[in-house]
């Protein structure tokens, strides 16, 4: 309704296919991304992956940086070891967000106590299970049945009857799903 008669042609300037660049007189066009935007891009995309603030993400890079493997594939090790991914990886919640508020909310126990960090990192061995309480197991039920029963990765191991999920080892680089390059990482944090 609000277009004009023109852009219901061929002459509409928003929708002409062979056009390159922007409608206007001075045709702005985006440079070539730099080096240091590239890598600061990674590091976004694997905070924004994650949900952590600059804060988080920093410790977990010292964390990685101290550990004797790869410090790209140690921290990427060390951000899906993190209790709210692992539960979010489980079925337990819909998104990594409700997986945190899940944790905050007391709704997860490790190794039989109940852990409201969600900022803790799983060991190997341990036992990751819902709380007690018919309300908890319900949200989890609810969750695991619309997720259609997805099986999590090979690091976990999901008893779905008992709603209880143990580590079996812990996870590699091959386990990560994103695309990313931990290695631009490590070169913008380690400046």
């Amino acid at each position: 309704m609000l277009k004009g008669a023109r852009c219901e042609s061929a002459k509409c300037p928003m929708e002409k296919q062979g056009r390159s660049n922007p409608p206007g007189m001075h045709a702005w066009r985006r440079g070539k991304g730099s080096g240091y935007g590239m890598r600061l891009r990674e590091k976004q995309k694997v905070k924004r992956y994650y949900g952590l603030l600059e804060r988080q993400f920093m410790l977990c890079f010292r964390r990685a940086e101290r550990a004797t493997e790869n410090t790209g594939t140690a921290l990427l090790s060390l951000l899906e070891r993190r209790l709210d991914n692992v539960v979010c990886k489980l079925g337990f919640a819909h998104s990594r967000k409700a997986a945190r508020a899940m944790v905050v909310h007391g709704h997860i126990y490790v190794n039989g106590k109940r852990l409201d960090r969600p900022g803790y990192l799983v060991r190997q061995g341990d036992r990751i299970g819902v709380k007690p309480a018919d309300r908890s197991r319900n949200i989890v039920r609810q969750n695991i049945q619309s997720l259609g029963g997805a099986t999590p990765q090979p690091w976990l191991q999901l008893n779905a009857e008992q709603l209880e999920a143990t580590v079996v080892s812990l996870p590699t680089r091959d386990d990560v799903q994103i695309p990313v390059e931990e290695q631009l990482i490590v070169e913008v944090c380690s400046r």
